[in-house]
């Protein structure tokens, strides 16, 4: 990982003032892509990771399993640009539209959606 700057961590502590960020520190960010409006992926943000994809023009994420921060695409090439970032009406999720560069999910698929499964409904009105 690439050293904080000085303005970075600054950033870092006016969004925790401005986010609800939950006991872990983490923000959830639901990654749409820009163009299509597709869901892509959700991921978690600690304030440093926010600061660094708003100041560096790629997205971080910090890995829940592994406790490190990562940028998406620097094993695999596949590369989020942010174009926006949008908090909610409770300022506890983040949306970020992204110019997306290949498959977003570590399988291969352009949407880790695309991956899962579908729940079946019990009852459809």
């Amino acid at each position: 990982m690439e050293p904080e700057t000085t303005s970075e961590t600054e950033l870092a502590q006016q969004l925790e003032e401005r986010l609800k960020f939950d006991a872990r520190g983490l923000i959830p960010a639901i990654i749409q892509d820009a163009s299509s409006r597709k869901v892509l992926m959700l991921g978690y943000m600690d304030a440093l990771a926010l600061a660094r994809t708003l100041s560096s023009g790629r997205v971080w994420f910090w890995s829940r399993s592994r406790q490190e921060y990562w940028r998406k695409g620097d094993t695999s090439g596949h590369i989020q640009i942010p174009r926006r970032v949008r908090f909610d009406c409770d300022a506890d999720a983040l949306l970020m539209e992204v110019e997306q560069v290949g498959p977003a999910c570590h399988t291969g698929t352009r949407s880790c959606f695309e991956a899962g499964e579908e729940l079946r409904l019990a009852h459809r009105c």
